[in-house]
This record gives C-alpha cells, sequence and structure tokens, in this order.
C-alpha cells in the first residue's frame, strides 16, 4: 500500500479502453483484485495436517470404489434403487471416480442418477440424502468447486477428540461465563482471552483441513496448475496461460503445495480487495472491443450500462462449421479426433486442435506420436515457443495442438498452396449463405477442404470461448473450416446437461464407437452451454450486490486514505481526528449525565494525551448544554500541547510520521474489517433458514460493523500521536518537558518513566511554553445553531465540505 504520492502507480479514472472486453468484464469477473501481503501467522498447520488428510482422502477414494463395485452388482441384479443410493454417495464424494464415469456412459443410468438428484432435493427426501451423505468422510460440490468435512471425517482425524474438527458455540459460552458471578472480572476476562484464542485456533484448523480436501480432491494438477522450478503456477482457465506471481487466497495456494510436496510459501493476507465490475465502473467513460459480445449483451447493459454494437467484418466469412459429433466416452472422442488429424495431414491441410487443458493437449499428443504424425504443443508448458509455434500454424500440413492460449486474439497466416480458391473468388463479396453463389462456393470447400481446419476437443462453458476458437480460421475472406468433439464424459454435459442428448442416444440404442451429429444436438449443447452462463452470471451479480455494499464504505476509507498520501501537510486531517474523537466521548458523558462517565472521560483524556486534566476543572457534568462545551476546551489544550510537542520534533520527519500513523491506524483495522467481512459473507446464508433476506442482513451488520470500524481507527490514531516520534531524542525532551504538576497517572501509559531516565533537558524555554499553554483555560465556545463537523458537507448547500467552503473562514 502506498504511502506516499511518488509510490501510487495509478492516475485517475477518467476513460478505459479494454482489448477483448468481454474475457476482462464477463470471464474474469468472478474472481476479485486482490492486493495480499504476507500474513503473521505461520503455515506449519499444513505440513502437520498433510499426512492424516492424505490418509483420509485415500479412504474416501477405497470408500467410493467399493460403493461403485456394489452398485454395479446390484445393477447387475436389476436392483436399481438401492444401486441408485450407493452412485449418489459415489458421486458425493468422488464425482471424478472412474468406475462412476464408465457406468455412467449408459444413458440409462445417468437418467437414474438425474432422477436421485432431484429427489434428495426435495422436502420428503431431504433428511435420507443427509444420512447418506454422512456415511462419508467428506463431500465434495463439484460446481461449487468446494468440499466439507463429515462427522464422520472429523472422528477419523481425531478418534480421540472428535470435536476437534467442530466450532463450538462462543456465543453461548461466552454468554455463560458473563453469568457466572462466582468469578471477579479479572478472571472473567482471562476465561474469555483463553475461549477466544482457543475459538481462532481451532477455526483455523479447521479451514486448513477443508482446503487440503479441495486441494487433493477438486484441483488438478495439469489443469489447474502446473509445477515448475519447485513452485505452483496458476493456469488461467480462460487463456491457458500461466500466471507466475498469482497465488489463491485462504490458505488454498499453501494446501496445494503441501499436496505436491514443495516449499510451502508463506501465507498471504488480503490488504485491499475490489472486485472487477466495482474497479472499471469507477471509470467516467468506459468502452472496448472483442469479436464475441453479442451474447453477453444483456450483462453489459445491466452491470455496466454498455452497449454493444456489432461491426460487420471486412470481407465475408467463408468458415464451414460442421456439425458437433457426440460419441458416449472420451476414449472414442480422441480415437476420432485422431483420425480426422490424419486425414487433414494426408491432404497437407493445417490443423489447429483446441484443448481445455494442458493435460488433455499432452494426452492428444501422445496419441499423434504413437501414429507417427509430427505436430507442435503451445500450452502453458512451453508458453516461450508461442510466437515460433503460431508462425508455423498455417504452414501445409502443419498440426498444432494448443490450449486456450491460441484461442483468442491470434492471427494465424496461411502458407501457400494451403488455399485451393482463385484469387478473384477470396477478394469478392460472395458469402457462403448466399442462395446461388453462396452454395457452389460451399460445395467447392466441402468437395475439397482447404484453409486452415480448427479442430476443439470439447465444448467449452462459455459460447463465446468456442467462437473465438473458431475465429482463428477463414479470416479476412480465406477459407476454413470447424469441428467440436463431444463426449457425455466432458465436464459441461457431465455437469450441465447431457439429460435429453442421454435420452435420445438411449432411444436410438447407440452402441459404443458409434455417433451421433445432427444440428438439433447442437442446440442442445448450446441449451447447457447457456445454463453454465446463466449460472455464471448469478453468482458474478450475487458477488456485485454483496460487493456494492462494500463499496460505499470503499470509497469512504480510500478516498480518506488518498486525501492523507497526497496532502502535503496532513496535519489538518490529524486535528480533524482528535477532535471528532474528543467530541464523541464528550457526547457520551452528556448522554449518561453522571459523575462516573465524567471520571471516564477524564481517565480516557489524561491516558490518551498529556495534558494533566483535572476533573474539577470541567464542572458538573449535569450542566453542561452541549458536548462542545466539554470538548472544545480540552481539544484547545490537546492542540497546544502537540503544538509544543512539534517544535521539538525533526521538521523534516515529522510530516512523514505524521501521515504514517494515520495509513498505518486505517491499514491495519481495514485488514481486519475486511477478514470480518469476510467471515460474515460466508455465514450471513444460513440466516435464510430463518426466513430473512442475506443480503439485508449483510448490509445492516455491515453498516454497524464500518460505523464501528471508524471509531476504531480514530482511536487508534489519538493513541499513537503522542506515542511516536521522529527521533527518541525528540520522544525524551517532550518528557522531559512535561511538568511534573500536570502528570497524571495514567500518562505513565506514554512511557514517561522510561524516557524521564535519560537526563536529557529539554530546550530552553520548552517547560515555561508548555506550562503557559497548559494553564491557560480555553473559553467555552457558544454556538446559536448546531456544529457543523469540519468534513460534513457545508450548510450552504454548495455541496462542498464544510473546511472547503463557509468553513475555511474559520
Amino acid at each position: 500500500m502506498a504511502y506516499h504520492p511518488a509510490e501510487q502507480v495509478q492516475r485517475g479514472h477518467a476513460y478505459a479502453i479494454i482489448d477483448e472486453v468481454d474475457s476482462i468484464l464477463i470471464d474474469e469477473a468472478r474472481t476479485p483484485l486482490i492486493i495480499s501481503g504476507p500474513a503473521p501467522y505461520s503455515t506449519r498447520q499444513y505440513h502437520e495436517l498433510k499426512t492424516p488428510v492424505e490418509r483420509l482422502v485415500r479412504r474416501q477414494r477405497e470408500l467410493c470404489n467399493r460403493l461403485a463395485q456394489e452398485a454395479k452388482k446390484l445393477l447387475d441384479e436389476n436392483r436399481d434403487e438401492e444401486a441408485q443410493l450407493k452412485l449418489y454417495q459415489v458421486k458425493q464424494g468422488m464425482p471424478k471416480n472412474k468406475q462412476l464415469l464408465h457406468m455412467l456412459e449408459d444413458p440409462r443410468i445417468r437418467r437414474l442418477m438425474e432422477k436421485i438428484d432431484d429427489a434428495f432435493l426435495t422436502d420428503m427426501r431431504k433428511d435420507e440424502g443427509r444420512a447418506l451423505r454422512e456415511e462419508l468422510y467428506f463431500t465434495i460440490d463439484e460446481k461449487g468447486n468446494d468440499a466439507s468435512l463429515t462427522e464422520k471425517g472429523c472422528e477419523t482425524l481425531s478418534p480421540n477428540d472428535p470435536e476437534m474438527y467442530l466450532l463450538p458455540d462462543l456465543v453461548s459460552a461466552l454468554a455463560e461465563l458473563d453469568g457466572n458471578h462466582a468469578l471477579t472480572e479479572e478472571e472473567k476476562f482471562k476465561k474469555r482471552q483463553e475461549m477466544q484464542d482457543a475459538f481462532a485456533d481451532r477455526s483455523e484448523r479447521i479451514h486448513a483441513v477443508d482446503q487440503l480436501i479441495r486441494a487433493y480432491s477438486v484441483y488438478e494438477r495439469d489443469v489447474e496448475y502446473v509445477i515448475q522450478d519447485n513452485q505452483v503456477i496458476i493456469v488461467d482457465e480462460f487463456t491457458g496461460r500461466l500466471m507466475p506471481g498469482r497465488r489463491w487466497s485462504d490458505g488454498l495456494h499453501q494446501a496445494v503445495e503441501a499436496k505436491e510436496g514443495v516449499e510451502i510459501e508463506r501465507e498471504t493476507q488480503t490488504l485491499a480487495t475490489i472486485t472487477i465490475q466495482n474497479y472499471f465502473r469507477m471509470y467516467e467513460k468506459l468502452a472496448g472491443m472483442t469479436g464475441t459480445a453479442e451474447t453477453e449483451a444483456d450483462e453489459f447493459h445491466e452491470i455496466y450500462k454498455l452497449d454493444v454494437v456489432v461491426i460487420p467484418t471486412n470481407r465475408p466469412v467463408r468458415r464451414v462449421d460442421r456439425n458437433d459429433l457426440i460419441y458416449k466416452t472420451q476414449r472414442e472422442k480422441y480415437a476420432a479426433i485422431i483420425e480426422e488429424i490424419q486425414d487433414c495431414y494426408g491432404r497437407g491441410q493445417p490443423v489447429l486442435v483446441g484443448t481445455i487443458s494442458v493435460d488433455v493437449s499432452e494426452l492428444i499428443s501422445r496419441m499423434l506420436r504413437r501414429v507417427g504424425i509430427p505436430h507442435n504443443v503451445l500450452n502453458a508448458k512451453n508458453h516461450q515457443r508461442e510466437a515460433e509455434i503460431v508462425s508455423l500454424a498455417g504452414q501445409p500440413g502443419a498440426i498444432t495442438i494448443a490450449t486456450n492460449m491460441a484461442g483468442r486474439g491470434t492471427d494465424i497466416k496461411l502458407g501457400e498452396g494451403v488455399v485451393y480458391l482463385p484469387r478473384d473468388v477470396i477478394t469478392s463479396n460472395v458469402r457462403l449463405d448466399d442462395k446461388v453463389d453462396g452454395q457452389t462456393l460451399r460445395r467447392m470447400l466441402l468437395e475439397k477442404p482447404c484453409g486452415l481446419h480448427v479442430i476443439a476437443s470439447e465444448r467449452h462453458e462459455a459460447r463465446r470461448i468456442d467462437r473465438q476458437l473458431r475465429g482463428r480460421c477463414a479470416r479476412q475472406g480465406d477459407p476454413g473450416s470447424s469441428r467440436f468433439y463431444v463426449s457425455l464424459e466432458d465436464d459441461l454435459m457431465r455437469l450441465f446437461g447431457s439429460d435429453r442428448i442421454a435420452g435420445i442416444m438411449e432411444r436410438l440404442g447407440i452402441q459404443e464407437g458409434e455417433v451421433l451429429e445432427h444440428p438439433w444436438l447442437n442446440r442442445s449443447i448450446e441449451t447447457a452451454q447457456r445454463r453454465v452462463e446463466q449460472h455464471n452470471f448469478s453468482i458474478r451479480k450475487r458477488t456485485l450486490e454483496y460487493d456494492d455494499v462494500m463499496n460505499k464504505q470503499r470509497e469512504i476509507i480510500y478516498g480518506f486514505r488518498s486525501e492523507v498520501v497526497a496532502s502535503k501537510d496532513v496535519r489538518e486531517q490529524l486535528y480533524n481526528v482528535l477532535e471528532d474523537v474528543i467530541h464523541a466521548k464528550a457526547e457520551a458523558v452528556l448522554e449518561e449525565e453522571s459523575d462516573e462517565a465524567l471520571q471516564d472521560f477524564v481517565t480516557w483524556t489524561n491516558t490518551t494525551f498529556p495534558i494533566g486534566l483535572k476533573k474539577e476543572s470541567l464542572g458538573d457534568s449535569k450542566q453542561l448544554e452541549n458536548a462542545e462545551e466539554l470538548a472544545g476546551p480540552v481539544f484547545d489544550r490537546v492542540k497546544k500541547a502537540y503544538e509544543l510537542k512539534a517544535k521539538l520534533e525533526d521538521a523534516e520527519r515529522l510530516n512523514a510520521m505524521e501521515r504514517h500513523i494515520i495509513l498505518q491506524a486505517v491499514d491495519s483495522h481495514w485488514q481486519e474489517y475486511l477478514r470480518s467481512m469476510d467471515t460474515l459473507r460466508q455465514g450471513v446464508g444460513l440466516r435464510a433458514y430463518g426466513q430473512r433476506d442475506p443480503l439485508v442482513e449483510y448490509k445492516h451488520e455491515a453498516y454497524t460493523m464500518f460505523s464501528d470500524l471508524m471509531d476504531k481507527i480514530k482511536e487508534e490514531i489519538c493513541s499513537r500521536v503522542f506515542r511516536s516520534a521522529t527521533t527518541v531524542q525528540a520522544f525524551q525532551s517532550f518528557l522531559t518537558s512535561l511538568p511534573q504538576n500536570y502528570v497524571h497517572d495514567e500518562v505513565h501509559a506514554l512511557g514517561r518513566g522510561e524516557a524521564g531516565q535519560g537526563g536529557r533537558s529539554a530546550p530552553p524555554g520548552a517547560e515555561e511554553a508548555m506550562q503557559a499553554a497548559l494553564a491557560s483555560k480555553g473559553t467555552p465556545v457558544r454556538r446559536e445553531e448546531p456544529k457543523v463537523g469540519r468534513n460534513d458537507p457545508c450548510p450552504c448547500g454548495s455541496g462542498k465540505k464544510y473546511k472547503k467552503c463557509c468553513g475555511a473562514a474559520h
């Protein structure tokens, strides 16, 4: 975080033009932008828990294999209902179990699974589903990329103390402690601290276990990440590129490092966060370009208030998009891909094979090596050869296997002899959908294919990504073709909608090796993609709704922070804070109207500021008409004391110290606040069970927590103003200059005893100045109108802050 204007790297947010705008504003919008720093706590728990979690995952795998075998036996005996329950457990415990995936190739079994999934969502069978899940060690939510420990898993991890991985009810325990009159206040405080520490330790341990289970069960090597130079490097799911320097948050990255046996780097904590939506909405004007925004026009308008305008291509698109080929298994699908590559290679047509992961690209590469076809592989592991591989991809007979990194923004130049069409046809305006000339051209391209041929190993979650891959061929009027290969084992089909296609396969009696091909099936697959897009849009929208709550708070905090960073003299902001806090404390005294409240005010003042305030000098709290009568004189004395302290400081370093006091208080409390808000965000969804809207509850809680945050920041600044100094000598000089008759017991908190031992005398005239400053009593200010805070809007209606408008004269 920047502490000086020279350290800031961003200018104002006036105008932004985004290339590949859908990739940034849509695809990446589910993940917030985070500035992180090293966390103060260690990562040793990942070392300690790795072995027991590894053992737990192995037991779960063995359990799921046994359940799958039992289900297969029950299916052979036509006991479908019993088999359903076993398969449901396997799917909840290990959704990528090989036996399960093999059985789901049968459309009948797939429909049985869909039926039981729907049944356990109903109120009638919800408890039955929960009981089946409790027989597992943990459950996996594949769509949500999450894992949860069950009671059986807790008992397995800690047989001697099954409660070790269950969070206690801290609220009830603290309430019971407060009601225990046998303990003194000091004993209660100590007990309360012990209970809170134990709760935090257990919470941290449970979180580490959950993250390790996710690392072992959900995150796959060479799919979500790769290992390079003994480091875990994330692979961008949309581009297939490596993202060095980026780390998963909440301890997940450390869990993956523990799983892979590489060095576990120190855990990070969030210093600042903002969603991509709210970041780009900060710009006064926003625009962008992409070839695939039309399908997301509604989201662009709803979230960013951007309209999508389609610009016609420079030359007609002459790409032949062939029907998808749908197989039952991935094995059959990959075999068919190799056959088509062989055909293209035989006639010298260049081929670009698009895959969605490093793992699949290397699998197809191994299969091509077996049949002796030379090829290039472009993925996250050899991205340094990207320019060379792309430059050769359009040459005759070139076979290029690439992850999504070649699927967007890549222009593949065709070599000589790749296009057989006459030059006048290429430069003409003939389109493939023209009734006369277009049909002739289409027939020519089907009879003698030419140009780049794109093969996709599976459909992506978003239609836009598929269109980007198709768009690598048939550019600037050149011919080209594309084909997508799909299997019922693909993640898209498995998770979001192979029910209709599975039904068709069942009715037609499709056997292994046979393929389905029809335009209607293409539309069915696009329907599945729409479901995913809607699912992802709902995630992005919900994330934004919650972030909008924090966005207003973020504007206040960062606005104040930026003002402090940019200010050449932060003394004014410092005085504003001191005045606000003293005034708030004085208002609390007026509300209670008791001697005890007044004494508390005096105690707090003397603990925080070295002004030797006496209760007798304040008069009777019951006779005070407003808080200003109490706060005004105290603030004047604090201000004079600080001005004396400032004279003793190093003038060149004083402004930097004052800035540091404010920014350090803001940053430390804001980081703690972000962690608290994350905890609230994770738990607030449970309030829906109490017929309460989680978002409304989140807003109420956030408002209260933010008010407390601002109070904590201001009090932290107050407490550090007189405890900080530019040099040790300046601090000692200030302490020794304090008149003895004004030193209250609480001033020892400022370190007077230690500093006074130095025997240093104050600068000439310092003590006299201090005595004169503190001895003069301030005269209470009588206001005919309510006081206007310096940072409040000016009552004249100008819209400016009071201190920048009418208050400037004062």
